[in-house]
């Protein structure tokens, strides 16, 4: 395994508050609280996705919005060779830490850069992954940008998998995201500009497949879980996300999370746990 992880500017929110921490200690803080509690509630997907494309031995996939690595570490444990790039350098740092340990052979490559410098040099991607889930329209294009380079980086025929939220009906973590939306938002979705969080679309992977340029090659859905130890956790998780900035930016954090904290409640049970059922899906797409 030669995992690359490369720093590369993908949408993410906009700038602090006067009152916020230093971006380095925040940074640290909502990193931690993203490998540490949030991150896991994604495995089912990774793994129905790998599952079902085989990933192992000969696999060259290069992970978009890689985030501090868990997807790509599942991946080159089936004997996948790994890429990844993120917009977080926080993240990525973790990244880096977990796929490259002490004693990792000196090939490994970890270099810093555009897109094009996470390609491996023998062969192309043969698969593209874009997990997180599709938000706001500004995010969109950002990602359908990013599907495109990458696309250009592969084999024809790779496979690329998008990721987002299953039916509204059958996520009860669509419920509390709505504070994401802000005082400001609109009921349907995100004040114009902002790149927090919306419902979304029945067609929304499709729409981004065909936005980038690739061919849709079926789908599925999997259950994924949101639980967390207790509602201080919860809200810390959801908090890393980065849904919630545009929130933060609008109201003083101490109202988000009491806000947060609240939507939550009806999802905490007896002994404290919080636990949301959620549907998620993906759509597998090839590129032309």
């Amino acid at each position: 395994m030669s995992p690359t992880l490369v720093r590369h500017q993908l949408p993410h929110s906009g700038s602090m508050r006067c009152d916020d921490p230093p971006v380095p200690a925040r940074s640290r803080a909502r990193t931690r609280d993203w490998a540490e509690i949030q991150e896991r509630m994604l495995v089912p997907l990774y793994e129905a996705a790998y599952d079902r494309l085989g990933i192992g031995p000969g696999t060259r996939l290069l992970g978009l919005g890689c985030g501090s690595g868990l997807a790509l570490l599942l991946a080159a444990a089936r004997g996948a060779q790994v890429s990844g790039v993120d917009a977080d350098e926080s993240r990525l740092e973790l990244a880096r830490e977990r796929l490259t340990p002490d004693g990792m052979p000196e090939h490994t490559r970890l270099v810093s850069g555009g897109l094009e410098d996470a390609a491996p040099g023998d062969a192309p991607f043969n698969v593209v992954t874009a997990f997180h889930p599709v938000g706001c329209v500004s995010t969109v294009e950002g990602l359908t940008a990013s599907l495109t380079a990458a696309a250009g980086l592969s084999e024809r025929g790779s496979a690329v998998v998008l990721g987002g939220w299953g039916p509204v009906e059958r996520c009860a973590t669509v419920g509390v995201l709505r504070v994401a939306q802000g005082p400001t938002g609109p009921p349907g979705g995100c004040a114009v500009g902002a790149t927090g969080w919306r419902p979304s679309g029945r067609d929304d992977l499709e729409e981004l497949a065909e936005r980038a340029g690739l061919r849709p090659d079926g789908s599925g859905r999997v259950a994924c879980p949101f639980g967390y130890a207790d509602l201080a956790s919860a809200v810390r998780g959801l908090l890393s996300t980065g849904l919630f900035d545009a929130a933060l930016e609008a109201a003083e954090q101490r109202q988000v999370e009491k806000e947060l904290a609240e939507a939550l409640h009806p999802y905490q049970r007896a002994d404290g746990t919080v636990w949301m059922p959620n549907v998620f899906r993906y759509l597998i797409a090839r590129t032309r």
